[in-house]
């Protein structure tokens, strides 16, 4: 597998750098970066996403975030088998990245003899009130005879906080959840969460019972000390009589309301509200038009900026039906907060599509007016590598005018 520490000079019709003007809404430029590229066939990087260490905060005494991107390796002969996790790092805004470097924090762990489990679908965020950068995910168990899914497991939140003078990961953890039989499989993973103001952390998860396959979804209000995450309350609970119900939740904010988008096997649903905990019913995603949104069995993420509100997914209909599940290209489009429905015409293309998938992915802000939606080229099926595909790790830069 090909690494590159720098940045890349890529070709002109992967390098989309645009502004385009919408109603009542700034101009935005879209800068791609291809982090790391290359693929041996047999493992690739999946669910790279990066938390941004503030300028002068602890930790990080430049002018510029520190940012800090982890990610893992998938087996592609397998379904979702993962190693621990990796990172790597930019202090120049992406013009250079360190190389990879695994972490012994977040490496695979045995509970008990055979059995490994694994901190997953991770997501670093950083946590003003602390200071510290904070990643949550989930976890899964193998076994170490087959390295395979071990079925009727119990899945939890892991989390992990990052020690920027030592570039390390702390040993991960497990959230602990109440005793309670219908929290036996929880996870936060792939989960976009919201920290309020006195350092409480609302954080998405979904649920169910160890032997069930329907999953709920509700939002956790977490306490977290730089050190600790511990659970205090969670809010109501969602799901839809679909297949496996409501899972990777996602969570924003703008102004006094609270935004959740979740994914289901059959279609995107979204939910808001006014506390970051109770929501109202689940609606399924659809443009102004009225038609389906056609994102599915996938997740979908947020963006924010100001007032604005901007979902970031993958759907049906972009000439992409040889892309599993449709997850590719990478799209962003802004959300009309009244009536919840995303608007067509502001849809735009942030990372384009070459046969492979980009539905797991996450966001990271790096100021007021610059968000960065990272992603990585998943290598299966092995027909990804047929339209170009070769596990690039992206970075889709996304620029506002100065405010």
């Amino acid at each position: 597998m090909k690494l590159h520490g720098r940045l890349l000079l890529i070709p002109a019709h992967l390098l989309l750098i645009a502004s385009v003007a919408f109603a009542a809404a700034p101009d935005y430029e879209i800068e791609l970066q291809t982090v790391t590229s290359g693929f041996d066939g047999k493992k690739c990087w999946v669910h790279a996403r990066a938390g941004a260490i503030p300028p002068r905060a602890a930790g990080n005494d430049s002018d510029t975030p520190l940012v800090v991107m982890t990610m893992q390796l998938l087996r592609v002969d397998k379904s979702d088998v993962f190693s621990g996790l990796w990172d790597l790092r930019t202090t120049d805004l992406g013009r250079t990245w360190s190389k990879p470097v695994e972490q012994p924090g977040l490496r695979r762990d045995s509970p008990r003899e055979g059995v490994d489990v694994v901190a997953c679908d991770f997501w670093p965020t950083w946590h003003a009130a602390s200071g510290k950068l904070l990643g949550t995910g989930a976890t899964f168990a193998y076994s170490q005879e087959k390295d395979d899914h071990l079925k009727d497991e119990p899945g939890f939140t892991s989390y992990s906080v990052y020690d920027p003078a030592k570039q390390k990961w702390d040993n991960w953890r497990r959230l602990k959840m109440p005793d309670d039989k219908k929290f036996g499989f929880s996870r936060a993973g792939c989960s976009q969460r919201v920290d309020l103001p006195n350092g409480d952390i609302l954080l998405p998860i979904y649920f169910r019972t160890v032997n069930a396959k329907a999953h709920s979804a509700t939002v956790l209000r977490c306490k977290f000390d730089g050190e600790t995450l511990t659970y205090l309350e969670h809010g109501n609970e969602m799901t839809v009589p679909i297949q496996r119900g409501l899972v990777e939740p996602s969570l924003a904010r703008v102004g006094d309301r609270f935004f959740l988008t979740l994914r289901n096997d059959e279609q995107g649903y979204v939910a808001t509200g006014t506390d970051g905990l109770h929501f109202d019913e689940p609606r399924p995603w659809k443009f102004d038009d009225g038609q389906p949104l056609g994102s599915y069995n996938t997740q979908a993420h947020w963006v924010t900026h100001g007032e604005q509100l901007f979902l970031v997914y993958t759907r049906r209909g972009a000439k992409n039906d040889h892309v599993f599940r449709h997850r590719a290209p990478l799209f962003m489009a802004e959300v009309d907060q009244e009536k919840m429905v995303v608007l067509r015409a502001t849809e735009r293309v942030l990372i384009p599509e070459q046969g492979a998938g980009l539905g797991n992915f996450g966001i990271t802000q790096i100021s007021p007016d610059e968000v960065w939606v990272i992603s990585t080229e998943w290598m299966q099926p092995e027909t990804a590598v047929d339209h170009g595909s070769e596990n690039r790790v992206y970075a889709a830069k996304l620029r506002w005018p100065k405010r």
